[in-house]
């Protein structure tokens, strides 16, 4: 049984959105404070988001502050990450995850191109 289990990527243009979604199976989501991390092809990962396990407090990495947005459902056992104003070097493979990485998801292709 996979974890957490992320969806909603694909391809965008240039300046556009998508929402990614990540849900939960197996434990409760809202006992860990979560994040988002992301892999180009051939690179190392990047740390993009992380979020208190209240919601009350989220961080950003440099390259997306202001333009992705870190959100969670408790309720729902669900993560979410809005990314806005996308830019080609976004394009990757975007993992959610529990902050202290004990459980991971198997990853979702972002792609931005015109």
């Amino acid at each position: 049984q996979v974890p957490l289990v992320e969806s909603g990527g694909g391809l965008a243009q240039p300046g556009g959105s998508l929402r990614l979604s990540c849900v939960g199976s197996g434990f409760s989501l809202g006992d860990y404070a979560m994040s988002w991390a992301r892999q180009v092809r051939g690179k190392g990962l990047e740390w993009v988001a992380g979020i208190y396990r209240s919601g009350a407090k989220t961080y950003y990495a440099d390259s997306v502050k202001g333009r992705f947005t870190i959100s969670r459902d408790n309720a729902n056992n669900t993560l979410y990450l809005q990314l806005n104003s996308l830019k080609p070097e976004d394009t990757a493979l975007y993992y959610c995850a529990s902050w202290s990485a004990e459980y991971w998801g198997q990853g979702i292709q972002v792609a931005v191109s015109s």
